[in-house]
C-alpha cells in the first residue's frame, strides 16, 4: 500500500503539479469538447435524441468515453511512467498498474461528477436519476478501461508502434459509441456491426440512468464482462511472464 500511495503522489506531482492550472485542465478539456459539440449539433438538429438538453445528452456519452480512453491509455503506460522505480524490490509492476488506475479513476470520476452536476444546475434539469444504473455504468467503464489498459501495458512496451495504432483505432469511437446519436437511431445494418462496440453498451447504461424514458434493449452485460475479463487476464499473464524482459528493453 505504501508503494502504491507513493506512486500516486509521484504522478500527481509530475502530471498536475508542473502545469499551470494543474487539475483545472483535466476538467476544462472534456468540458470544452461537450460545449463545442453541443453548440455545433444544435445548429443541425432541433433537439437531441433524448431529452431537451444538448449538454446533458452529449456529456453523458462523451464523459463515459473519456473515462475509458483515459484509463486504457494511462494504465497502458503505467510501467513506462514508473520504469525507473520498478528496479527497486519493494515496487512491483502490479503496484504501478494499481496506482495509475486508482489515480486516473478518481480524477475522471471527479470530472464527470462536476461537469454533469454543473450542467443539471445550469440548465435547471429536473429528472429522476437511477443512481444504481449510473454507478453500474461507471464501474463497468472503469473495469473495461482497466482490462484494456492491462493488455496495452504489455503491448505498448513490447511493440512501441502499438501506441500509434491504438490512437488510430480509438479515434472513430467518438462517432460510433452513441455520443452523437443513440444506438436506436442508427440504420439496422449499422446496428448489427456497432453492437460489437463495448463503449456503445456503456453509454447506453449511463443514459439509462439519466433518462427515465430510455430503456435500451441492446445492452449485454455478458458481452461487457468478456471485454473486462479477457483483456485483463491476457494482459496480466503476459506481464507476469515478461515484465523483467520489458524493464530491460
Amino acid at each position: 500500500m505504501r508503494s502504491i500511495a507513493a506512486l500516486m503522489l509521484r504522478e500527481m506531482g509530475a502530471r498536475y503539479g508542473r502545469t499551470p492550472g494543474g487539475y483545472v485542465w483535466a476538467l476544462l478539456e472534456p468540458l470544452g469538447m461537450i460545449i463545442i459539440l453541443s453548440f455545433a449539433w444544435s445548429l443541425l438538429a432541433r433537439s437531441p435524441s433524448l431529452g431537451t438538453s444538448y449538454l446533458l445528452f452529449k456529456g453523458t456519452g462523451l464523459l463515459t468515453l473519456h473515462m475509458f480512453t483515459t484509463l486504457g491509455n494511462q494504465v497502458g503506460r503505467a510501467m513506462l511512467f514508473s520504469k525507473a522505480l520498478l528496479f527497486y524490490p519493494r515496487v512491483t509492476w502490479m503496484d504501478a498498474i494499481i496506482a495509475r488506475f486508482a489515480l486516473n479513476l478518481l480524477v475522471t470520476m471527479a470530472v464527470m461528477t462536476i461537469i454533469l452536476t454543473g450542467i443539471m444546475i445550469y440548465e435547471d434539469i429536473r429528472t429522476v436519476l437511477d443512481w444504481g444504473r449510473i454507478a453500474q455504468a461507471v464501474v463497468l467503464t472503469a473495469l473495461v478501461g482497466l482490462g484494456v489498459g492491462c493488455l496495452n501495458c504489455y503491448l505498448f512496451q513490447r511493440f512501441p508502434v502499438w501506441q500509434t495504432i491504438w490512437a488510430i483505432l480509438t479515434r472513430p469511437l467518438f462517432i460510433i459509441s452513441g455520443i452523437i446519436i443513440i444506438y436506436e437511431d442508427f440504420p439496422p445494418i449499422a446496428q448489427a456491426v456497432l453492437w460489437y462496440n463495448p463503449i456503445l453498451h456503456l453509454t447506453g447504461i449511463m443514459r439509462d440512468g439519466f433518462y427515465p424514458i430510455y430503456t435500451p434493449q441492446y445492452i449485454s452485460l455478458i458481452y461487457i464482462g468478456l471485454w473486462i475479463v479477457i483483456p485483463m487476464v491476457v494482459g496480466l499473464l503476459l506481464l507476469r511472464q515478461f515484465h523483467r524482459d520489458l524493464l530491460n528493453r
